[in-house]
This record gives structure tokens, C-alpha cells and sequence, in this order.
């Protein structure tokens, strides 16, 4: 199985994995033949590409650290939330207890999937993007919270409070949260409160543990300060406030924005380890750095010396040199064969996401 992008997608592809629309429900199933009608929906609605099946790569096993049915119904649910409160319907309260129990079962298949690397690719619904980016923040959070030895409880309390980090944007005006261009002071002003915001509307609503708000209220703050609302610094910070900040940023970074193109997972790690001490807590970075992969499994990639393949295998204390199986020289097919980029130090990964 490997990642195609949706520029990329032609008729007569096997769907590699099961591919679920934005209310959960799905969509096309693995071993779907990709017709031009479904590579026109795939297009419609946004998503930034597939996993397909081939012979290069079809033994390539990709195992996502949560369920992609367990992240579509936290995705739905996350959604119908912002929706009510946005809403403001009296007597409507949002169900909270069915989201800290969505939370419980994403902490559990990331727990039993605690040694695995995540090889998280952005499948996101252009259309959708705060709430998967929601959802993404809250697996990041939890996993780098399991690197950390948090006990169940403390996954759960974080995950809770990243799934819910950008609640507070309900209450800022909608002008200014999907504005391309450069925000004028008063504007960046506005959505400094959306952190305060969330909190203070969750503490008013809910019996929610004091970590959990903390988590919310500091994911804007920085390291060496300057953030806010607080301007804290270090270990002022709460540790969920410093683990969700990490999240909050990587997934951004990764992700297709009005105003920019996605950064690749390699290129946002840089940004990640080049910001730390200033924006990230280094305890935070060094574990962050063993659990998510800058190029993961099922993603084609061209080296410095013109050769073409698909990562295999990614290891944890050589994040940006993985396993990869090569099968074109240029623009000539050869047959497969995989080595470790870590063996072969001059080269290097030039191009990402070439088919």
C-alpha cells in the first residue's frame, strides 16, 4: 500500500484502505477500483489523497495508531459540538460525556499501539479543517503523552483538553478566522481570546479536571515566552498547555491552509526541533522526534541521485533516514530492491509524494 496524492490519482487504482466521508460514514471501501467518478469525488471533496494497492507495493503494511472509523466519529462529534455552541440553542448542551468516551477509546488503541511510530499523513477534508485538525491534535497530544509515562487518567484528561484546544474560535468572529490575508493588529488581538474563551465557556458548562483547562488556556503559550494570554515561561506552563502547543503547531503546519500550501512532515519536524527552547519544551521535542515519522511508511520519495521509491520502515533515533524500497532510476523502471538510507549517507530524500 502506498500514498497517492489526489493530482496524482488515475482510473483503474485499487483502494488500498477504506476511505470515510465527513459525518463518519463510508465512503469507498478497500479494494475499491477507482472509476473517474470516484476520482471526481475524491476531488470534489477535498481530501489531500489515497492510499492505493500495487505490486510494488502491495505487501507494504500501514497500521494507523487509531482506527480511521475512531477518528471519523470523534471528527463528527467535535463538529456537532462547535455547531450547537455556535448555535446557542437554549437548553441544548452539548453531549461532553460522549466525547470524553471517544477520547477513552482513542487513549486505548494508541496505548496498545504505543511502540509503533506514527506515520500520520494528512487525509483531511479541506472543508472540515478544524475539526480533523482537532481530532489529529488530540492523537498527537495522547501519543506524545504516552512517551511521557502519563498514567490512563492524565492521557485522557489531556486528550479532552486538546480535542477541545480551539473551542473558543466559536466565539470569534468568523471574518477574521478565515481571512487570507495578513491580520491587522486589533484582529490578532481578537483571536489571542479564543484560548481564554474555550476555557472560561467550559468551566462555566461542565465539571471538567483544572489539568484539562489549563491544557486549553496555555496552547498558545511559548517556552521562552511572548505567548499568550499569560506571556508564561518554562515549566510555568502547564504540561499539557506545553504538549498540546507541539500538536497544535505540527498538525497546522501539515495541513493545506487558505493562505498556504501544507508543509511536508519532514519539513515541519526542522521547523519543530529548530524552535526548541524558544517556542517547545526540549523534553517535549525529544520525544516527539522518536514517535513521528518525517517521511511515513507508504509515502513515494526521489533521492539525491535521481532513484525513486516508497518508505517501508522508519526507525526511531534516525527519524529523517527510513527504509526505502526503490523501484525507478530516473524515469526508467528497475526492479525493486530496499536499502537504508542511514547506510548511505551522501544521499538524501529531494522530493516527496512523486508516483
Amino acid at each position: 500500500m502506498r500514498y497517492v496524492p489526489t493530482h496524482c490519482i488515475s482510473t483503474g487504482m485499487v483502494l488500498g484502505d477504506n476511505l470515510y466521508n465527513n459525518n463518519g460514514d463510508l465512503m469507498l471501501s478497500s479494494g475499491t477500483v477507482i472509476t473517474e467518478e470516484y476520482a471526481n469525488a475524491i476531488e470534489r471533496r477535498r481530501y489531500n489523497g489515497v492510499y492505493i494497492d500495487d505490486d510494488i507495493s502491495k505487501d507494504i503494511e500501514i497500521i494507523n495508531i487509531i482506527n480511521d472509523k475512531v477518528r471519523a466519529q470523534a471528527v463528527k462529534s467535535i463538529k456537532d459540538m462547535f455547531i450547537q455552541i455556535e448555535k446557542g440553542n437554549i437548553g441544548v448542551k452539548p453531549d461532553v460525556k460522549k466525547i470524553q468516551l471517544q477520547i477513552e477509546a482513542i487513549v486505548d488503541e494508541i496505548f496498545a499501539n504505543r511502540q509503533l511510530m506514527v506515520n500520520m499523513i494528512d487525509m483531511k477534508a479541506f472543508d472540515d479543517y478544524t475539526y480533523y485538525h482537532s481530532v489529529n491534535v488530540a492523537v498527537l497530544s495522547i501519543v506524545l503523552g504516552v512517551a511521557l509515562e502519563l498514567n490512563r487518567k492524565e492521557l485522557c484528561d489531556l486528550g479532552f483538553a486538546a480535542l477541545l484546544h480551539d473551542i473558543g474560535k466559536v466565539f470569534v468572529n468568523k471574518k477574521i478566522l478565515n481571512k487570507r490575508e495578513k491580520l491587522t493588529p486589533i484582529e490578532f488581538e481578537e483571536i489571542k481570546t479564543h484560548s481564554l474563551l474555550g476555557c472560561n465557556h467550559l468551566k462555566n458548562k461542565y465539571h471538567i479536571p483544572d489539568a484539562s483547562f489549563l491544557g486549553i488556556l496555555h496552547h498558545h503559550e511559548k517556552y521562552n515566552g511572548g505567548g499568550y494570554p499569560n506571556n508564561l515561561k518554562g515549566t510555568d506552563i502547564s504540561l499539557y498547555g506545553r504538549i498540546i502547543s507541539l500538536a497544535d503547531v505540527y498538525d497546522a503546519l501539515t495541513s493545506d491552509r487558505p493562505y498556504r500550501k501544507a508543509l511536508l512532515p519532514s519539513d515541519a519536524i526542522e521547523y519543530i526541533m529548530g524552535s526548541t527552547f524558544t517556542l517547545f519544551d526540549p523534553d517535549v521535542v525529544e520525544v516527539f522526534v522518536k514517535r513521528i515519522a518525517a517521511y511515513p511508511i507508504g509515502t513515494c520519495v526521489r533521492l539525491s541521485n535521481g532513484l525513486s521509491g516508497i518508505v517501508t520502515q522508519n526507525y526511531e533515533n534516525l527519524c529523517m533516514r527510513p527504509r526505502i524500497r526503490m523501484f525507478k532510476d530516473h524515469d526508467r523502471e528497475v526492479d525493486s530492491y530496499e536499502i537504508d538510507l542511514s547506510d548511505f549517507k551522501s544521499l538524501n530524500i529531494t522530493v516527496v509524494d512523486i508516483v
